[in-house]
């Protein structure tokens, strides 16, 4: 890969990544990398709404620029949509970057690249919806890699170090109300049947069945939208896990999880929160393939569906039998082989 000669160290660097959950995770290596090759340098973030609790307050962080992005597929404020959207240019190019990395990909990320007027713009090569048009410089990160891996790439086209792999979530304060939890349940297994697609979905009475077989307690976790799904998990638990969707905010989830034993999921964003606090994770995959979106790091079990089709990326399907294929008893028996409950 041919490497980017830099003057100087920068002052300013952007980081453009908004979403979502999972992919925001898999970018906090190159985050990391950033901060130990240039400690001295302002490093800013584009971040969606409702995922800024993964970088509030965070060290490495100087600034967050946070925009409402799932707002802006609403039709009926695209008014107000263009409005923000041509404030957040402003506030970008007023900043005066010296780098602006575009790990997203897309072309309103690509707009805010150039927005930015730093002499470096960088992003993917096989970026989409021609947002590469606004790079100074496209690096080849390769579909078939884990994102994670990919992200670095751009690190090392910057020449930094890129050998060691750190997720750097923050420490945060455990609330009163996950104290309260943890200690009234003692050790727990964290279960999260949500999916951005319900192709990823392993049914939920499944996890349900599941948690009646362990020794200890479940807690089902998940945003507001997975509610029907947690208690629908929990109704089939046999009195042996806790619906806990929707009523945490994204620090505590960070909390919950990291104090796991283990974690069994569909392909999610806990799930990935999971791997980089360092829980064993259990994951199910489907549609979808683990050597790009998997659990990072070792000491974590994939059990894929048996689907000739797989992976397909279909986002939906008459009939989803990759995911309808993984037996209970097969989650379990992975559970039991690697020392858990």
């Amino acid at each position: 890969m041919k490497q980017i000669k830099l003057k100087k160290a920068p002052l300013k660097l952007l980081i453009i990544k908004p979403s979502s959950l999972g992919d925001v995770v898999h970018s906090l290596p190159f985050l990391n990398v950033m901060r130990e090759s240039f400690p001295l340098t302002e490093i800013h973030w584009v971040i969606a709404k409702g995922l800024e609790g993964l970088l509030e307050n965070h060290p490495m962080v100087n600034k967050l620029l946070v925009i409402n992005k799932d707002q802006w597929k609403d039709m009926k404020r695209i008014r107000g949509t263009v409005a923000e959207f041509r404030s957040l240019k402003d506030s970008i190019k007023g900043e005066y970057y010296d780098i602006a990395v575009d790990l997203q990909g897309l072309l309103r990320s690509g707009i805010l690249t150039a927005a930015s007027k730093a002499p470096v713009r960088l992003g993917f090569r096989e970026a989409r919806e021609g947002s590469r048009i606004f790079y100074t410089h496209s690096i080849t990160g390769g579909r078939e890699i884990h994102a994670v891996d990919r992200y670095l790439k751009i690190a090392s086209a910057l020449g930094c170090d890129t050998r060691t792999v750190a997720f750097p979530l923050p420490l945060v304060k455990e609330t009163l109300k996950i104290r309260q939890l943890r200690q009234d349940i003692g050790e727990y297994a964290v279960f999260a049947p949500g999916a951005r697609w319900k192709t990823k979905q392993w049914p939920a009475e499944r996890f349900g069945r599941l948690s009646s077989l362990l020794s200890i307690p479940s807690i089902i976790i998940g945003s507001g939208a997975d509610e029907g799904l947690a208690e629908e998990a929990a109704a089939h638990s046999k009195g042996k896990a806790i619906s806990m969707a929707g009523k945490t905010d994204l620090k505590e989830l960070i909390s919950l999880i990291r104090k796991a034993v283990f974690m069994v999921t569909n392909d999610s964003g806990p799930m990935h929160i999971a791997a980089a606090c360092g829980v064993p994770v259990v994951a199910l995959f489907g549609p979808t393939n683990p050597a790009r979106t998997g659990p990072y790091g070792r000491g974590h079990s994939i059990i894929r569906g048996d689907c000739a089709g797989a992976p397909c990326y279909k986002k939906k399907c008459k009939d989803i039998r990759c995911m309808d294929s993984i037996s209970v008893d097969k989650v379990y028996k992975k559970i039991k082989e690697i020392g858990n409950r």
